[in-house]
């Protein structure tokens, strides 16, 4: 084994620098190469035991001794469906900080803990709640009236076709649609959106406001058709009188 050293002939050197000096040794093939340092590893700390009370519920987790109170509010998270922010760790009748250490604060095996829910936590939970609860609800009303829009709309082309070709059409079909088409506007203005619920709002408003400048176009086109004349009365020919009369032998 060689060793090589940054201090040359070794003199001037300190502890610290002597700790610098590299181990090489030489290979099978003749290849001088550095010496792998085998470290010591140092062993995971211990594990602990915890017996936590949650409600009415008891609940045993295992957690490293050395951990923080943040670390175990994250195992915890799974077992009380509380987000850490949410929980307060009780230990010996006194809340404790997330960055304390289980050890540090006397946390043994066994050791017993109480986790409650942040009040300010759980009612913002609730507000969050109530306005998932009003987006979903103004989704299923814009989904529910986007589809009595296509309906209408699909009126709407029926009309169209129908005066493109010349056949006039009952005033009061395009009236009463024009009608029905502003009854979905008023409908679409009650109705509380938010991000993309407010955007599928302003959608179907533009289709609505579109469809009914489309009727009052075809209103006027149709007004200026001359209405088809059915009739089934039927015209009588009959044969000229003659009073001249052949005979036949």
């Amino acid at each position: 084994m060689v060793r090589s050293s940054p201090f040359g002939d070794g003199s001037g050197g300190t502890a610290a620098d002597a700790a610098a000096e590299m181990e090489w040794e030489i290979r099978p093939g003749g290849m001088l190469v550095q010496k792998r340092v085998v470290r010591a590893v140092t062993p995971p700390p211990p594990m602990v035991r915890l017996r936590i009370t949650f409600r009415d519920a008891k609940i045993e987790v295992s957690v490293g001794s050395q951990g923080t109170f943040l670390e175990l509010k994250k195992v915890l998270e799974v077992e009380t469906g509380l987000r850490p922010a949410e929980q307060r760790l009780i230990y010996k009748g006194k809340e404790r900080e997330n960055g304390e250490y289980l050890d540090r604060c006397g946390v043994k095996d066994r050791s017993k803990l109480v986790v409650v829910e942040d009040p300010l936590s759980r009612e913002l939970r609730n507000i969050e709640m109530r306005r998932n609860a009003k987006l979903q609800s103004a989704a299923r009303a814009i989904s529910s009236l986007c589809l009595e829009v296509d309906k209408l709309a699909a009126q709407v082309k029926t009309i169209e076709k129908s005066i493109s070709t010349g056949n006039k059409v009952p005033e009061l079909q395009i009236s009463g649609l024009i009608e029905l088409f502003m009854r979905q506007a008023v409908k679409l203005d009650t109705i509380p959106a938010e991000g993309d619920a407010s955007f599928q709002k302003t959608l179907q408003a533009e289709r609505v406001q579109k469809c009914v400048e489309v009727l009052d176009v075809l209103e006027i086109s149709n007004s200026r058709l001359k209405p088809v004349v059915v009739t089934t009365k039927w015209e009588t020919f009959d044969p000229p009188s003659t009073t001249h009369w052949e005979f036949f032998d």
